[in-house]
Formats: C-alpha cells, structure tokens, sequence
C-alpha cells in the first residue's frame, strides 16, 4: 500500500513540476521580450503526420503575432469595409474603409470569448492589417493598431478602459508601413513610439493612460519596439529610430547616450540584442551597428558598423523584420535575401550563411524566418508558413526536422508570404495568416 502513495506522490510530482515549467507567451517576444521559450517537455521531432492541429478559427488579415496569457489567446486583425479591396501594387497609399478588431479566444478550444471592433480606414502601405503583438499585463491587455489607436482594455470582458489616437494626439500622419512598435509594460508604465516633435516616444501611467512623459524627436519613429537593457549598473531603455540609436531613463525620458545611425527609408525595425556589455542592431539597407556598452555607468562607444549601404551586396548582417539572436559571442539573422547568416560579435565577420530556412534554398528579396530558442535548438518559422527544427552554432546550419502549418496567403515581391511571429506557449504553436489562427501541440 505504501509503494502505491510512494508511486501516486511521484506521478503528482512529475505532473505539477511540468505544470510548473508550462509558460504563457503575453507580449512580443515571449514573456521576458527575448525571444526565448523555456518550457520543458517540448518535442524533439514532429510526429510523422505533424504536429496535433488543436484548433483553427477564421479571422482577418494582419502582420500582428498572436499574445497567450491566462488561458486566453489575444490577436488583432482588419476587415475591410463593403466593397472596398486593398490594391494590387501594396505600396500604395490611399484611403481604404475599414475596421480593426482585438480579438479573444479560448486558448485550449479556439472559441470566441470577447471581440472589440473600431472604425479605422486605412492610409498605409501594405495595408493587410495591424503589426504589433498585443502586451498582456494582469487584467489588461494593450493593443497598438496600424493607424496609432492605441487601446487598453479589459482582459477578461474587453471593456476600453481608455484610448489614445496618437494622430489626433500628437498631430502626426501615419507612418508608411503603419505605427508597428510593440508597447512596451514597465512596472505602473506604458512605453509607445508615437511620432512627432519631441514625442517620438511616449510614456503613459498604464491604469489611467495619463501621459508621464515624452522624449526625442525624429522626422520618422521607425518600426522598432522599445526595449530595456540592463547595463552600466541601471536600467537603460533602448529606441531605435531611422536617424539614431538611444539609451533613456526609462523614469524619466531623459537621455543617457545616443549614437548616430541613420537608415534608408525609415527602415529600423528588428528588436535590438544584447549581450553582457554589447548591443547589436540590425537594418535592410544599412546593415550593423555593434556598441559597446560602459559597465560603470549608462554609457556606449561604437564597437564597429558596416561601412555599405545596400540590400543586395551585403557583408554582415542586413535584416529587413526578423530578430537576430545573439549568444555565445556569435550573431545569428536572416539577411536581406533570405540568407540565414552567422557573425562574430566582435568584429562583425561572416562565418557562415545558408539559404534553407528561408525558401528552402531559394534567394528572394525581403525572404523571412523567425528565430526562437528552445533549449539546445531553434525554432524557425519561415515565410512558406513552415516550421522548422534546427542547430544553429559557429559550425554551421543543421535541420532536424521540418513541418507545414499554415499557407502564406499575403502577397509580397510578386510571391506568397506569410510575416506573422508565432506564439509558443504551454506546449503549443499558435500561428496566423491573413485568414486564419491555429494552435498545434508540441508537447513530447
């Protein structure tokens, strides 16, 4: 009888120590913004078939990753008023009637529990849908949308608790590719790019959404989401906009440093990485910025930077939206025509490249993976809608497994794509198109 509790205790044991390690994933990025997913009990290989489908459930289109959190999935997407069509050239601009809607569902069954949907026509380039992740924070989830409706709702009903139109608010035109900065939750705060003089970046209490500050001006805020460090003995907030990188009092909007990089149109985008007393960006056309960052104080001289300014004949590290991953003094990203590459942090020198995660060896102009760490291995989610197992170290590429999930159903370079972030939470995927949402188990 004693060997049966011995063995029921053990059993109760390993189920709430996996229940332990299961995690959310409530913003962009992951839980901590960095592109890590730590839960255990992952598969190594997928299942002969794939991976188990949980569930699929129709929405609109939008480049907007999904956010999971307390057994909710959060998403943003875009329908189009009667009659009106999104142009075939999508670098056009004009006015397209429309909505914008946040939506929730059930994270185990996909059900419906709450949608909120607002007027919103659309004057933007590639005028899909929203960019950026919901930020799930407690009871409250904060949506950013294409044309600067910034949202806080609740996250149980989806009741607006207030609202921002940084248009309106700040007297700016909508940026070419949309506002796109994931907000940012920092403690009772809330951390957007808006745009405009002296209001590039914007700081609100998050409960009432009264402003607290504004900093920095720019003739365009980019697509960068804001992003906190820690370095020189303080918390250091990061803005990367097309004219220069920027460390602020993350208090206050007061400037610690700022290192001048000016990039081609507009185009800062990917989250910037660091790495112990480094911190690396990257951008289509202009290439790498390495800083180094002071370990006394909040202060930064530059390490090195590519010295061409061009989208095809590039020599470090030219990425368009992906996020780089930066460990063990070596830098991995997708390039400018979907070249998966490894860099040396300290000098920026190529070690490597590989066209395979991409378009399967195909080299396109703006070609797309995103790249998450799990454990000893990646996770890749590529443009073709496919999910990819791989090595990546100074040694090279390695795949160890591949899987098809969803069809690229956005239009792009005259090709199929899709460019949404996956979101990996408690031993699931959950991806997006401009059609639908599905979940697929990777549970071992």
């Amino acid at each position: 009888m004693k060997s049966k509790f011995l063995l029921l205790g053990l059993a109760l044991g390993q189920a709430l120590g996996l229940s332990a390690l299961a995690d959310d994933w409530p913003q962009w990025l992951g839980a901590k913004r960095d592109g890590v997913w730590r839960e255990t009990g992952i598969l190594k290989k997928f299942p002969e078939d794939g991976p188990k489908v949980n569930w699929r459930v129709p929405i609109g289109g939008g480049y907007a990753g999904p956010a999971v959190a307390n057994g909710r999935v959060y998403v943003t997407d875009r329908q189009l008023a009667k009659d009106a069509t999104n142009p075939d050239n999508q670098f056009a601009r004009g006015h397209i009637p429309g909505s914008e809607r946040v939506i929730c569902l059930d994270e185990k069954t996909g059900r419906q529990l709450w949608m909120h949907e607002y007027d919103c026509g659309y004057t933007v380039s590639y005028p899909a849908g929203p960019r950026t992740t919901p930020t799930v924070d407690g009871d409250r989830v904060y949506t950013l949308g294409a044309e600067g409706n910034l949202l806080c709702l609740n996250a149980d009903s989806g009741k607006v608790l207030w609202q921002k139109d940084f248009k309106t608010e700040y007297g700016v035109k909508t940026p070419v590719w949309g506002f796109a900065a994931h907000p940012l939750v920092r403690g009772g705060h809330l951390i957007c790019l808006a745009r405009g003089d002296g209001s590039t970046v914007v700081c609100y209490d998050k409960l009432s959404g009264k402003e607290v500050w504004r900093s920095l001006t720019a003739k365009e805020p980019g697509y960068c989401p804001p992003t906190l460090i820690h370095a020189g003995g303080v918390e250091q907030l990061i803005i990367w906009h097309p004219e220069s990188l920027n460390s602020l009092n993350p208090d206050t909007g007061e400037v610690y440093w700022s290192e001048p990089f000016r990039v081609r149109s507009g185009l800062s985008i990917p989250t910037p990485r660091q790495l112990g007393n480094r911190l690396f960006i990257t951008a289509f056309y202009n290439g790498s910025m390495m800083m180094n960052l002071d370990p006394d104080k909040p202060g930064a001289t530059l390490a090195w930077k590519s010295k061409r300014a061009s989208e095809k004949n590039t020599k470090e590290l030219h990425s368009i939206m992906p996020t780089p991953f930066f460990e063990d003094n070596h830098i991995y990203g997708v390039c400018s025509y979907g070249q998966l590459r490894c860099l040396r942090a300290a000098t920026g020198e190529r070690v490597w490249e590989d066209l395979t995660a991409t378009r399967g060896g195909v080299e396109a102009r703006w070609a797309n993976a995103f790249l998450v760490k799990h454990e000893d291995r990646f996770f890749l989610f590529n443009e073709l809608g496919n999910l990819l197992i791989a090595r990546l170290s100074p040694k090279g590429y390695e795949e160890l497994d591949k899987a098809h999930l969803i069809e690229p159903t956005g239009r792009a370079a005259g090709r199929d794509v899709v460019w949404s972030h996956p979101a990996f939470a408690n031993r699931n995927v959950l991806v997006r198109n401009d059609k639908e949402i599905a979940s697929f188990s990777l549970a071992k």
